[in-house]
């Protein structure tokens, strides 16, 4: 099953990101599953390598390479990120500028399209 799981939320203050990628994790442990995670809008942020959060708090960017780890894409609008001032070197391990061309590639490519 090939999958894609687009992100539209900020990094915090909901948790729709963190559900996301909290499946996006789950899939790529199945075998036979292929995923790909786009981040647009807010949900770029959850990308920036580094994040500092209370102890005990998730942090997106080591769930991201986590996913990154276990064979998961993930594309960042590159629109999104200039917007929020965003450069393609402080993105986590894994996480790559990207654009809309690729994720109607990718939309193309899925079997399943999850939107959070």
């Amino acid at each position: 099953m090939n999958a894609l799981l687009i992100l539209n939320d900020p990094a915090y203050g909901t948790e729709r990101s963190y559900n996301g990628l909290r499946l996006a994790l789950a899939l790529s442990r199945r075998d036979g599953a292929a995923v790909r995670v786009f981040l647009i809008g807010d949900a770029v942020g959850c990308a920036v390598a580094g994040q500092k959060v209370p102890t005990g708090y998730y942090q997106l960017d080591r769930m991201i390479e986590s996913a990154a780890r276990r064979g998961a894409e993930i594309g960042c609008c590159g629109t999104c990120m200039d917007a929020r001032g965003i450069a393609e070197n402080s993105l986590a391990k894994g996480a790559r500028r990207s654009s809309m061309e690729d994720l109607a590639e990718w939309t193309a490519w899925a079997d399943k399209v999850i939107a959070f």
